[in-house]
């Protein structure tokens, strides 16, 4: 649903570039003529993750389709980790996902079709994790691999987790740890060890399930999912969407082990986004650069950051829990109305 991107991968479009164009696009999209249709629940106005459409008073379809090139070497993990990332789209929403469409760019005339045939085992298997089937596609030529998923869900039509729910007073909870950029970046280059790197992959081909069914269960007010325009900027979505300003604790928010150390090679699309986040960030001046570096980096099927009620806080960190979401933190919370600002201090 959102216009976004994770960029090519020794293509010619550089992940700065890819950021920056879609910076663009969202522009020209928010130009386009609103849907009169009154059946539309969730369109492209606030930057949601999904589209949402009503069937009847107790029933609504939700979709999504995203993809992107290789973020990881090994097709199968490639392939497991896009499939992952486009579900994540109907999890923020508090859908659940009932089948999915492939959708494959593929240079088969450079790379053996086994190539293609671990990329799709590799979404195979996911896809059994979510208990839907893909069941059918669309392949073409491409110069290099893409693939992703087009999902379709279901949801109540009363009970949708959007990002323009938030309230005065709620707090964040951010479910995955932030600095997959960083790493896949280091990884590319041979600079992680293979703890480092196995650690990566099993953090951005985790699902968002759990996550999404105790955001539901405990009653979250808003959620959105952590992706290309890192932390800040789907914060700021939320936030803009809501109606409200908030505040991130930087030493709070959980980092990938090694991502710290490896911050000088943040993509440039992580510093494409420092630098639009100056436009509505607001830095006390102890949060280091490194600190602002990560809390901008561009994610890959990152986790879900949630907004619920002060009292909630505690028993959607116990309900995480139990269902093995245990790097879930309290990042921040909402402090007052306000056009989508985010004030950002170190604790430390």
């Amino acid at each position: 649903m959102r216009v976004r991107s994770a960029g090519r991968v020794g293509g010619a479009l550089s992940l700065h570039d890819a950021i920056a164009t879609l910076f663009g696009v969202e522009r020209v999209l928010k130009a386009l003529p609103s849907p009169t249709d009154s059946n539309v629940l969730v369109d492209a106005g606030t930057a949601d993750d999904a589209a949402v459409y009503r069937l009847t008073d107790e029933l609504a379809v939700v979709q999504s389709v995203d993809f992107f090139t290789p973020i990881v070497d090994d097709p199968f993990d490639f392939g497991a980790i896009s499939a992952a990332n486009s579900l994540s789209d109907l999890y923020a929403m508090g859908a659940r996902p009932i089948f999915a469409l492939s959708i494959v760019g593929f240079p088969a005339n450079r790379l053996p079709l086994e190539v293609l045939e671990r990329i799709l085992s590799g979404a195979a298997e996911v896809a059994r994790e979510a208990e839907i089937s893909i069941i059918g596609g669309h392949t073409i030529e491409d110069a290099e691999p893409k693939f992703g998923l087009a999902v379709t869900g279901l949801v109540h039509p009363e009970r949708i987790l959007t990002n323009a729910g938030a309230s005065v007073g709620d707090v964040l909870i951010l479910t995955k740890p932030i600095g997959t950029g960083i790493l896949a970046t280091a990884a590319k280059k041979g600079l992680t060890d293979a703890e480092t790197t196995r650690r990566l992959v099993s953090v951005m081909r985790r699902l968002n399930k759990e996550a999404a069914e105790a955001a539901v269960e405990v009653g979250a007010h808003a959620v959105t999912d952590v992706t290309g325009f890192g932390l800040l900027g789907h914060l700021r979505e939320m936030a803009v969407a809501s109606g409200l300003d908030a505040v991130i604790d930087a030493t709070a928010v959980p980092i990938l082990d090694g991502a710290r150390d490896l911050a000088e090679f943040a993509p440039g699309g992580t510093l494409n986004n420092l630098k639009h986040a100056t436009t509505f960030v607001d830095w006390n001046g102890d949060v280091p650069r490194m600190d602002r570096v990560l809390l901008s980096d561009a994610q890959t099927s990152g986790g879900l950051l949630i907004a619920v009620g002060h009292d909630r806080a505690t028993p959607l960190l116990a309900a995480l829990a139990e269902r093995g979401v245990s790097e879930a933190r309290i990042i921040g919370h909402f402090e007052n109305a306000g056009t989508g600002r985010i004030r950002v201090f170190s604790s430390r």
